[in-house]
């Protein structure tokens, strides 16, 4: 038996690193997976490498594997028809949606005032305007279905201490906290909960396989600014960032709703 068992998950960005991740461990506790991710270049200026579209085949394996069913579609959030006609199409191979993990994303990096007009707006559009199509074409299902549910929002500790040489990924992370306080209370008399999740470094392509990063970590002003409490641990594993989204959207959490879960190795309160 599951924790999840008989539930309906949506994820966006599956194809590889937390997103694949978190439909794995779903699926291994029972639930059906509807996922989406563009599996291919989104931004010009991206420094890491994109996910593929074996990437997004493997993730789909992977959790036919571990015993889960999954309805998987590569497209855009920023696409909004496109998440809906996902949505309604998930519940009716489905018959409902429980769970919803907004968890697609992308970062670019330089001065604020360097930054290029892409780098600002494509990354607000996919992280920001993006999530938000994700809750228009999720929540008015899990309203109409009755079932209560709760939705995670993958912000970052960007969006809780303002990171240099990232003004757009900052900026659109930040904006996804009020959007989550907004929703939250706007979706408690629903008996549906909406809580933000704030990752630092994580191991997958994005976290460490940045050359950008590299470089900017690098830089001795820069340094004292991307630090933590943990030393010792200075990158956060995909499981340890699945455990709270498994925790957030289970029965153990239910009295939590609005919050800021952080899983940041305490990098937000240097």
């Amino acid at each position: 038996m599951g924790q999840f068992d008989g539930k309906v998950v949506y994820i966006t960005g599956i194809a590889r690193g937390q997103g694949r991740n978190h439909a794995i461990r779903f699926a291994q506790e029972g639930a059906s997976i509807i996922g989406l991710d563009v599996a291919g270049p989104i931004i010009d200026h991206a420094t890491y490498p994109a996910a593929t579209a074996d990437d997004f085949a493997e993730t789909i394996r992977l959790v036919e594997e571990a015993g889960g069913k999954i309805l998987a579609r590569q497209g855009d959030t920023r696409d909004l028809a496109f998440q809906q006609e996902l949505v309604a199409d998930g519940v009716r191979q489905f018959g409902r949606l429980d769970h919803v993990v907004a968890n697609a994303g992308v970062l670019t990096w330089g001065n604020t005032w360097e930054l290029s007009e892409e780098q600002f707006s494509d990354v607000v559009e996919i992280n920001l305007i993006g999530t938000w199509k994700t809750l228009r074409a999720t929540i008015p299902t899990m309203i109409e279905a009755g079932n209560g549910g709760s939705i995670l929002v993958v912000s970052s500790v960007a969006g809780l201490k303002a990171m240099p040489m990232q003004a757009s990924y900052s900026a659109s992370k930040f904006g996804l906290r009020g959007l989550t306080q907004t929703a939250a209370k706007e979706l408690g008399q629903h008996h549906i909960r909406v809580n933000s999740i704030h990752p630092y470094a994580v191991d997958t392509p994005m976290g460490v396989a940045d050359t950008e990063a590299h470089r900017i970590f690098g830089i001795p002003w820069v340094t004292p600014h991307l630090t933590s409490m943990l030393d010792h641990h200075p990158v956060a594993s995909v499981d340890e960032i699945s455990d709270a989204v498994l925790f957030l959207s289970s029965d153990g959490a239910k009295a939590i709703t609005g919050s800021e879960f952080q899983i940041d190795m305490g990098s937000s309160k240097v």
